[in-house]
């Protein structure tokens, strides 16, 4: 998936979960992209998620500048990337909740993403209900079985280790057992964990936020859910689906 226009800047603050306080500097301010005369503009944070290790002030940030195709939107920004400091360098991470089921989409037509237990070509199609929830996307494999899939954006890493969720999420844990369900029902059953950002060493769900997120995807496993982890590529514009890590469900917590 692509970005039209994209424009840096550096994180101020995050008022609320739903806006950020930026400063947009260089060509861009000097060429009246800002909206102020000292490049301070406020913009729509596309990620409800806590992410306060990545919006730090001062931190570069990437925003997508809607101007001319503002449509309904009331801000002219969305924020979209940040770049993360590690001890081994400088780490591209895309924040855009709806990113992973765009990158997800493609991946599962060309290819990138097998789902175990399925066979050949895939008919795709979003948002499907089962029971009282409605997963992302619904698939159909050419010997007909029927799967139901859930996408969850990570965005959590530490030392090449990334985790979900970065905050409480009972509405995961509902997903978690409508899954079950499924799978109890003869239906393919897969959450799909989308790593927005690449080199990392392995997937673990996040137990110190949320233990009964992780106790959920625990019982899932043993009982016919397939548990993905993939890590993307992920540029300034770009971001797009690369390869499956490693998922470590059961470990001991430090």
């Amino acid at each position: 998936m692509k970005y039209e226009k994209i424009i840096k800047a550096e994180f101020i603050e995050r008022p609320n979960r739903f806006i950020a306080v930026c400063r947009i500097a260089g060509e861009a301010h000097e060429a009246g992209s800002a909206d102020q005369d000292d490049g301070i503009v406020t913009v729509h944070v596309k990620n409800t998620g806590r992410c306060r290790e990545l919006l730090v002030p001062g931190a570069t940030v990437y925003l997508e500048d809607f101007e001319g195709r503002m449509g309904t939107r009331k801000m002219r920004y969305s924020l979209i990337g940040v770049e993360k400091e590690t001890p081994t360098g400088t780490l591209m991470i895309n924040m855009d909740s709806q990113a992973p089921n765009k990158a997800v989409a493609e991946a599962l037509r060309d290819g990138t993403i097998e789902l175990p237990g399925m066979k050949g070509e895939l008919d795709v199609k979003a948002e499907k209900t089962y029971g009282d929830s409605r997963f992302d996307f619904y698939a159909v494999d050419e010997k007909g079985r029927e799967a139901y899939i859930e996408v969850k954006g990570v965005t959590l890493e530490d030392k090449g280790i990334v985790s979900f969720p970065d905050a409480p999420t009972e509405r995961g844990v509902k997903h978690i057992r409508e899954l079950m369900k499924a799978a109890a029902e003869g239906f393919g059953a897969y959450v799909i964990f989308i790593i927005q950002m690449e080199g990392m060493k392995e997937f673990r769900p996040n137990d110190q936020t949320h233990l009964e997120f992780g106790d959920a995807l625990r019982e899932a496993s043993e009982h016919g859910v397939e548990i993905l982890a993939y890590e993307c590529t992920v540029g300034k514009d770009f971001m797009s689906v690369k390869k499956s890590v490693p998922v470590k469900i059961f470990y001991e917590t430090n």
